[in-house]
C-alpha cells in the first residue's frame, strides 16, 4: 500500500470516530516528512462550532506541534473535498499537499465548486491529488447520511403522526 493509501486510510477511522459522536464523518491527517504530525475529526455537533472541521481541527494541532502557522512541507489528508473556509485555511497554512477522498458537489472548493488551492489570483497554490480511496470515503458519508435519515423517518412514524400538544 502506498503512503497516500495509509494515510487516507487512518483519516477513515479518524471519520468513524467522528461517526460513532453522531458527527458527519469527515476526517483528517498532517504529514510531514514521512510522519503524522497530527489528525482531526468534525466535531462540530459535540463542540457546538461552526469551525470545527476535520482539517481545521488537524490543521491547529499540527502548528500547535510545528511552533508554526506555516505548514510548509506538510500534506494534509482529508476524506471530504474541503469547503470555502477549509480550504482558504489551507491556503493561508501554506500546505504544500492536499489529498482527499471523495468530492463534494455541494460544498467543494478544492474542484468541484472552486479551485481555490490552484488560484493563481492567490499567494499560495497547493499540490492537489484527489480520489484516494475515494469510493470508502464517499461510502462513509453515504451510510452516515442514509442512517440518519432513516432514523429521523422513523422518529415520526414513531410518533403516530400526531400534532404536539402545544402546537
Amino acid at each position: 500500500m502506498d503512503a497516500d493509501r495509509a494515510f487516507m486510510e487512518r483519516a477513515l477511522e479518524l471519520a468513524a470516530e467522528a461517526a460513532a459522536l453522531g458527527e458527519v464523518p469527515v476526517g483528517a491527517v498532517v504529514v510531514r516528512d514521512g510522519e503524522v504530525v497530527a489528525e482531526g475529526f468534525n466535531r462540530r455537533e459535540t463542540w457546538q462550532d461552526p469551525t470545527a472541521h476535520a482539517e481545521l481541527i488537524a490543521v491547529r494541532r499540527a502548528a500547535e506541534k510545528i511552533g508554526s502557522w506555516r505548514l510548509c512541507e506538510c500534506t494534509v489528508y482529508v476524506t471530504l473535498e474541503p469547503c470555502p473556509m477549509c480550504a482558504g485555511m489551507l491556503v493561508n497554512a501554506r500546505v504544500d499537499r492536499v489529498v482527499y477522498g471523495a468530492r463534494d458537489p455541494k460544498a467543494g472548493a478544492i474542484r468541484s465548486l472552486y479551485a481555490l488551492g490552484e488560484d493563481p489570483r492567490l499567494n499560495h497554490r497547493l499540490e492537489i491529488k484527489e480520489g484516494v480511496l475515494g469510493e470508502e470515503c464517499g461510502g462513509v458519508l453515504t451510510e452516515f447520511f442514509r442512517s440518519l435519515r432513516e432514523a429521523q423517518k422513523a422518529k415520526r412514524e414513531g410518533r403516530g403522526g400526531r400534532v404536539d400538544e402545544g402546537a
